[in-house]
């Protein structure tokens, strides 16, 4: 394995400011409620409001204001990701009192959290694909109370008018025109006017980030986010303009986004090289995806797949490509990725927006141990048992001999007692 391309190496980031000014925005939003979100969203670009509940008539018009193309094009997208949230489901079931020694009955439930905040980024571009990626496992998981949390367009008091059409087809019980840091405190404690939630899901910049990992024990979340990435393995037969396109796919996102191109041709890695400087002559994004893949991207020559699936392992990326002429290959040696594109037709982007698959995907080597967002992530798995009088006399013993050697002798005594009539 040798580098044919590296990335510039990231100085160490100091996050101590952005921990000390997500903590302030946190402690002012609990302390002053709907007045600090007022002035959080006037401060960041929106503004000002007393009320920050989408309205059923603004929802109408947002509807009504996109065209019948995008409207159509969300509608298909959210057909998909509803089939496919549907087929998840149905491979959870509540396991039905079982004995599983004498008098002793378990078994578990599938539970719905009681509510959810999906987080839904602004940023530079309305990201209505989010909406439907979060709310719509939330809805069929049976969640009874799904927010959405989506920062206003700048100076407006209102997101993107495709964001918010997105969250009605989706689903969404109730529409929130906040964002930032100060939304994630909001939903996780409560102001006067939003209600807080059990769950919050999303991504977002640094501070939204924070802010997660800040509320996380009063709240659950998916997980932590970092910068979006793409691993590309390829070989010689690979179409060097695809590749070269999913990799600027993926680094258009921002100036953080990471491609990484693993592949056994040094041949591939050079056309590949000269397709992105040809094809970023054409990119309307090319001032964010160049700077992306000077800074961020790398090309890895690999002396075979097998080494190529090791380094796909090892860097567990948010998403993972296989674009070789026979994938099946080496896809039993993958183990570690957010969401994986078998074959060269397995576009990253379809499974951005339409193939049904959820884009909320697990980032910096998170899916070492974590998938992405799914229905599971708004289930619990809540276990429960039913003791006899045979199974008390079955156990009793038993746990009275473990209470006793670990020092708890409450815990011998309600098991002992429970022998007495």
């Amino acid at each position: 394995m040798y580098i044919y391309k590296e990335a510039m190496k990231k100085k160490v980031e100091d996050t101590s400011s952005v921990f000390s000014t997500v903590k302030e925005i946190i402690e002012k939003v609990r302390s002053g409620g709907d007045k600090a979100l007022s002035e959080y969203n006037v401060k960041f670009g929106g503004a000002y409001s007393e009320s920050f509940r989408v309205s059923d008539l603004e929802i109408e018009n947002a509807c009504s204001s996109i065209s019948k193309e995008l409207r159509e094009a969300i509608e298909l997208a959210a057909k998909n990701i509803k089939n496919f949230a549907e087929i998840q489901a149905s491979s959870l079931h509540s396991v039905e009192s079982t004995e599983t020694s004498s008098g002793v009955f378990l078994g578990h439930k599938v539970i719905p959290v009681d509510s959810c905040c999906c987080y839904v980024p602004g940023g530079s571009y309305p990201l209505f694909s989010s909406a439907l990626m979060l709310v719509i496992p939330a809805k069929v998981a049976g969640v009874p109370r799904v927010c959405a949390a989506v920062p206003p367009m700048q100076g407006s008091t209102l997101p993107h008018p495709a964001t918010i059409a997105a969250l009605r087809i989706a689903g969404a019980d109730e529409i929130y025109a906040v964002g930032g840091a100060q939304a994630i405190a909001a939903f996780a404690y409560g102001t006067e006017s939003i209600q807080p939630v059990a769950m919050i899901v999303g991504p977002g910049n640094k501070y939204v980030t924070e802010a997660k990992r800040q509320v996380y024990g009063q709240v659950g979340i998916d997980f932590i986010a970092g910068p979006s990435e793409v691993l590309i393995i390829a070989d010689a037969d690979s179409r060097v303009d695809i590749v070269a396109a999913d990799l600027l796919a993926q680094s258009e996102h921002d100036l953080d986004a990471i491609g990484i191109l693993v592949t056994t041709s040094l041949e591939l890695a050079k056309n590949v090289e000269k397709e992105i400087e040809r094809q970023l002559l054409e990119l309307d994004t090319a001032d964010v995806a160049s700077v992306s893949w000077k800074n961020n991207g790398q090309i890895i020559i690999v002396d075979s797949l097998e080494e190529a699936a090791e380094i796909a392992n090892d860097h567990a990326p948010e998403h993972l490509e296989i674009n070789i002429s026979n994938p099946d290959s080496i896809e039993p040696l993958l183990r570690n990725y957010g969401s994986l594109f078998i074959g060269e037709g397995a576009a990253e982007v379809f499974g951005d927006y339409v193939a049904g698959t959820n884009h909320t995907l697990p980032t910096s080597g998170a899916a070492r141990y974590t998938g992405g967002v799914s229905v599971m992530t708004f289930l619990k798995i809540c276990t429960f048992q039913r003791i006899t009088a045979v199974g008390i006399k079955e156990l009793a013993h038993t746990a009275d001999i473990m209470a006793r050697n670990e020092g708890l002798s409450a815990h011998a005594m309600a098991a002992t007692l429970r022998l007495k009539k």
